[in-house]
């Protein structure tokens, strides 16, 4: 459905997208993740039409976007948008959602119908004689959304749907980015800072970092084997640790860390500077040291707690920094505390090894 190639945004001397690539299915959703100032807007707006790249091209179900400024208008009626901070008109709630209907000149009984249906998708039934810009921010957003899904858009753009909103708001607003989804069929791409989001809304996950597409793939796939280790540093892959391959026999290595030794599953070779990325709920904790699966044990010293929820961030002194995530039943049981020593365990398969420097 959409197919952006070798694009590229300059801005006088700024080059804010740098030969970007990629493609998006037809009903599929993709969410482009990336830290502020990316680039993620940018390229939304390009998809939308309001902005032209500097080159490369972009195509919309099979039309080149650039070839005249009528196959430009003609792509963009089949559009919707939400920005980061979606403005209201000064009108009721009805007006706002039947705004695009009615420049469509879309019939009086079929625009009704439409609009009520759009307001109850977003769970504001009852809000049509509400003035808009009276309402709540999550309240706003679901207008926003309404308004978007309300043409029956073909594709529509998310730009930092949950920013500013609290947590249940944000819960509220992915339910209902989810039935959308779900119901509609349409072709998504949404940006957002928070790699949660991605995970729990997108098919598909594009990792945006200084203008430039460097991992795309399934949500499981960037957040548990990432390309680079900036990519794993902003997927919160909580341990990322420096150390060289000292052997390797049948696709498990041996990494050198500061005197210790962490086996994993990779091809690198003897003398290779890497990094191995384990995510933090693959540690287990014990007080002793037992037959286990796991090819790496190692005696550490607690040196923090932090409880986060229903769970309790430890972290610990190995002869190198370790982080495991645990429940918090399981850390009162164990009785965790700052100074104690406890044995920490991980699989092979649970460390992902990468170049500690990019190609």
């Amino acid at each position: 459905m959409i197919a952006v190639r070798t694009v590229y945004k300059r801005y006088g001397d700024r080059e804010i997208l740098k030969g970007i690539s990629f493609d998006v299915q037809r009903g599929e959703a993709l969410a482009v993740i990336g830290p502020t100032g990316a680039g993620k807007t940018t390229l939304l707006r390009i998809i939308d039409l309001l902005e032209k790249p500097t080159s490369g091209a972009l195509y919309i179900d099979g039309v080149d976007t650039g070839a005249s400024e009528k196959a430009r208008l003609d792509i963009r009626r089949r559009i919707g948008v939400v920005f980061q901070k979606p403005v209201v008109f000064n009108a009721s709630v009805y007006d706002n959602v039947a705004y695009g209907l009615k420049i469509r000149g879309e019939g009086r009984a079929s625009l009704h119908q439409k609009v009520k249906r759009a307001l109850e998708m977003v769970d504001l039934s009852g809000y049509e004689d509400r003035r808009a810009q009276t309402l709540s921010g999550g309240e706003t957003q679901r207008v926003a959304l309404a308004r978007a899904i309300v043409i029956q858009p073909e594709v529509l753009l998310l730009d930092e749907p949950s920013a500013n909103l609290d947590p249940v708001s944000t819960a509220h607003v992915e339910k209902l980015i989810l039935r959308i989804i779900q119901e509609l069929n349409t072709t998504l791409v949404m940006a957002t800072h928070d790699m949660s989001q991605g995970q729990r809304l997108a098919d598909r996950i594009g990792v945006l970092m200084e203008g430039e597409i460097l991992q795309t793939g399934e949500p499981r796939e960037i957040f548990n084997r990432p390309k680079s280790k900036e990519i794993a540093e902003f997927v919160a892959v909580e341990n990322v640790i420096d150390g060289i391959i000292s052997s390797s026999r049948e696709g498990v290595v041996s990494m050198e860390v500061g005197g210790k030794v962490i086996e994993g599953i990779s091809s690198f070779d003897p003398g290779e500077e890497v990094c191995a990325c384990i995510r933090a709920e693959e540690v287990t904790l014990a007080l002793s040291k037992t037959p286990s699966s796991a090819r790496n044990t190692f005696l550490g010293q607690i040196i923090r707690i932090v409880s986060i929820g229903p769970l309790a961030r430890v972290e610990l002194d190995c002869g190198f920094p370790l982080v495991a995530l645990v429940t918090r039943r399981s850390a009162e049981e164990l009785d965790l505390q700052s100074g104690k020593d406890v044995y920490a365990s991980f699989k092979a398969t649970g460390v992902h090894i990468i170049k500690s420097k990019g190609d």
